[in-house]
C-alpha cells in the first residue's frame, strides 16, 4: 500500500457536486429512545432513504459519471450480494449505459428481482468467493468495464458524501459509525470527516462472521477470508479492499465486531421504536453502539449510519420472529 494514493476531500466535494441533482441528500434524525440506551447523544444517518435503498447509488452515480465515452460504449460490469447491484443499474440506467451483474446463487431474491427491474443481466453463479472469477471471464469476453463494488477511488469518493452531509447537519460531531462490508462507506466517511474535524472519531462495525478488516488492522494489511457466516450479506464481502484499507487505517480507529444476534436486537429496535426498517448490514453501526462495543461514547454526539433498508420481508418476518 505504500505509495498508494488516497481520496482526499477534494474528491468527495467534486463527487457531491456531481451527484446533487440525481442522489437523495438522506435525513439526519435523532432518536431519544436510542440515546437513552446507548448512553450518546444518538443521530441516525437514513442512506436507507437514498435512492435503490442503500447508500451504494451514491458510488455508482459518481463512478457512472466518470466513465469515458469509449466505456459507455463497451458497458459496465460488476459483481454483489445486492447494494451495489441494484445501485450500479440504476446507474447505469439514467446514463444509457449496458449493465451486466454478477450475483451469487444464494443472493437475497428482492434484491435479484430489483436489480433486473432497473434494467440489468443478471447472472447467477456459486458464492460470493466464485463470482469474482465469473465477472471477469464475462467482462474479458463481452469487453466490458469492471466497476468494483468499494475498492475504486470514485466508488470511494462517491460513498464520502455521506460522511460530508453529516458534517454539514452535524459539524461537532464527536463519533461517527458505519458498518464495513468491503470497507467503501466506512473508508469514503472518514475521509470527510477527518477533514472537516480531526478530532472526530470514526469506527467501523463488522459481523463477528465476516471479520475481514477487523483482521486487516491487526495483521497490518488487507486479508483474505476462508469463511463468512453471518446474516448481514451486505457486510459479508470475503475480502477488504486494499484501497478501503488504506483508507481506513489512514482515518478510522479501527474495527469492532458484532453477533447476529446484536444485529437482529437492533433491527428490531430500530422497527419497533423508530419506525426504521434496517437490512441486517444496515443495522450493525446501531447494534455496536447498542451492545456496548463502541468506546468511550457517554455523553458524546454520535452518528450511527444505517447504510440500507433492503431487506426481503419473507426473510425479516424470519429474523424478527
Amino acid at each position: 500500500m505504500d505509495g498508494m494514493t488516497l481520496v482526499g476531500i477534494g474528491d468527495v466535494r467534486a463527487a457531491a457536486a456531481r451527484i446533487r441533482d440525481v442522489a437523495h441528500r438522506t435525513p439526519l434524525v435523532r432518536s431519544e429512545t436510542l440515546s437513552r440506551l446507548a448512553g450518546c447523544d444518538l443521530h441516525l444517518k437514513l442512506e436507507s432513504f437514498q435512492r435503490t435503498g442503500s447508500f451504494k447509488f451514491r458510488g455508482a452515480l459518481n463512478r457512472m459519471a466518470l466513465l469515458t465515452d469509449d466505456e459507455r460504449r463497451r458497458g459496465v460490469i460488476t459483481v454483489s450480494a445486492g447494494n451495489h447491484a441494484q445501485a450500479l443499474a440504476c446507474a447505469a440506467a439514467r446514463a444509457n449505459v449496458k449493465c451486466v451483474v454478477v450475483m451469487p446463487e444464494a443472493a437475497v431474491r428482492s434484491k435479484v428481482d430489483a436489480t433486473r427491474g432497473y434494467g440489468a443481466e443478471v447472472v447467477l453463479h456459486g458464492d460470493v468467493k466464485q463470482i469474482f472469477a465469473k465477472c471477469h471471464e464475462i467482462a474479458r469476453e463481452r469487453g466490458l468495464l469492471f466497476v468494483h463494488a468499494f475498492d475504486e477511488p470514485a466508488i470511494l469518493a462517491g460513498a464520502g458524501t455521506t460522511g460530508l452531509e453529516i458534517m454539514e447537519d452535524l459539524p461537532d460531531v464527536d463519533v461517527v459509525v458505519a458498518g464495513v462490508g468491503g470497507g467503501g462507506l466506512s473508508g469514503g466517511v472518514s475521509v470527510a470527516v477527518r477533514a472537516l474535524r480531526p478530532a472526530a472519531r470514526v469506527i467501523g462495525v463488522e459481523p463477528e462472521g465476516a471479520p475481514k478488516m477487523h483482521r486487516s488492522f491487526a495483521e497490518g494489511h488487507a486479508v483474505k477470508l476462508d469463511r463468512i457466516d453471518t446474516i448481514a450479506d451486505g457486510l459479508a464481502a470475503p475480502f477488504a479492499g486494499e484501497l478501503t484499507f488504506a483508507h481506513l487505517r489512514a482515518h478510522a480507529e479501527g474495527v469492532v465486531l458484532v453477533t447476529d444476534a446484536e444485529i437482529i436486537a437492533a433491527m428490531r429496535l430500530l422497527l419497533e421504536r423508530c419506525k426504521l426498517l434496517a437490512e441486517p448490514a444496515g443495522a450493525a453501526a446501531t447494534a455496536a453502539l447498542l451492545a456496548s462495543k463502541i468506546p468511550d461514547v457517554r455523553g458524546k454526539r454520535v452518528v450511527a449510519i444505517l447504510s440500507g433498508g433492503n431487506v426481503d420481508l419473507q426473510r425479516l418476518s424470519t429474523l424478527l420472529s
